[in-house]
């Protein structure tokens, strides 16, 4: 899938950043679908929570609450 939504640059500059590594485009692909699948999927239960709670507007409380729901304890 191609996307122009989000370019595979900033990808490969974060985990450069993050590991002193250069990073293959192979494996910047995939990085960023990665991240494009886990961003989508947020959304979608922020949008859930926010029509649950009736409301048309996903708000920053939604986005935290589903950050908070996942994270490891």
């Amino acid at each position: 899938m191609k996307t122009k939504e989000f370019p595979s640059k900033p990808i490969e500059r974060i985990a450069r950043e993050a590991s002193g590594m250069r990073i293959s485009k192979p494996a910047s692909k995939a990085l960023r679908m990665l991240v494009l699948e886990s961003a989508r999927e947020k959304a979608r239960e922020a949008v859930e929570l926010s029509r649950h709670a009736g409301r048309r507007t996903v708000m920053v409380r939604d986005i935290e609450f589903v950050t908070k729901k996942t994270e490891p304890i």
